[in-house]
């Protein structure tokens, strides 16, 4: 990440870490509610008009926050949004359907592009676009691959309507019972992630060869329409703020590469080769 965001770039993502552990960290839906609740407040705490840094909590990541917020004017709804969701998501236990987990991961993991964007101070709708599918496709990924962590704390994080559509139940899940229709509900679901995967790219391309039409009339005789195009060039900040999309795209290949056998315990391994593909798309700006 360059300097000029690196950061507030990792203030929010400290931010975003701190919420997501809470449920990983405990069993009880009520402690994790309690934990959460103490960053809903902090965030009441840190945008209350006129605010000083001496009334922030004493935590690290809130005092980062305060500061970040006050120097960048960070929309709050975003923050909110983070933990919010996760509360939603302790209460609930499991995802309804498919679009239940694209809104669930809209709320999770876009404002966090959504916050980048606007430290950059990119306002463009193709950003905002691709900073929206690319939450859904990371938040369906991350899904997809803690499925491991799922079973271990006995949540059930696919969609019902999938696995009832393919007859997979639950507790075939939680035992990590490989068969050709559990790949079926892999491959539907790992399927909506990577077509959000794909508009994210088509954004991005928009956002390289924009084009700004200038029109001249000239009133005499006649009207005369003149247009002129010119393309102009994404900022590098703006493939920065998208290289987990790399991450994405490459934990899906590997996945396809499985046969979308999500048990696969090579899909637990960590990617070697991926901070070199990271490193040569943050040097050419390609993504």
């Amino acid at each position: 990440m360059t300097k000029a965001i690196r950061t507030p770039a990792l203030v929010v993502r400290a931010f975003n870490v701190e919420v997501a552990r809470i449920q990983d960290q405990t069993t009880d839906p009520q402690t994790a509610a309690f934990r959460l609740q103490f960053w809903q407040d902090a965030l009441t705490i840190i945008y209350k008009k006129d605010q000083s840094q001496q009334n922030i909590p004493a935590n690290p990541i809130a005092q980062e926050l305060y500061k970040v917020c006050s120097c960048y004017s960070l929309p709050r709804r975003h923050l909110e949004r983070l933990v919010t969701s996760r509360s939603g998501l302790i209460k609930a236990r499991h995802f309804r359907s498919l679009e239940d987990l694209e809104r669930y991961a809209e709320d999770a993991v876009s404002p966090i592009y959504y916050l980048l964007l606007n430290v950059a101070g990119i306002k463009d709708i193709h950003a905002d676009h691709a900073a929206s599918h690319l939450g859904k496709a990371q938040g369906i990924a991350n899904i997809l691959r803690s499925i491991y962590v799922s079973n271990h704390h006995k949540m059930m994080s696919l969609p019902m309507d999938i696995l009832m559509k393919y007859g997979i139940s639950q507790e075939e899940v939680l035992r990590g019972i490989d068969s050709e229709n559990m790949r079926n509900v892999t491959f539907e679901i790992a399927s909506q992630a990577n077509s959000h995967l794909e508009k994210v790219k088509y954004n991005i391309n928009i956002l390289k060869n924009q084009k700004v039409i200038r029109m001249a009339y000239l009133l005499k005789s006649a009207i005369y329409i003149f247009f002129q195009a010119r393309k102009i060039k994404v900022p590098k900040i703006v493939n920065q703020i998208f290289l987990p999309a790399t991450g994405v795209d490459a934990y899906l290949k590997k996945l396809q590469k499985a046969n979308f056998n999500i048990f696969e315990k090579s899909l637990q391994k960590q990617n070697t080769t991926l901070p070199f593909s990271l490193y040569y798309r943050r040097l050419t700006n390609k993504y």
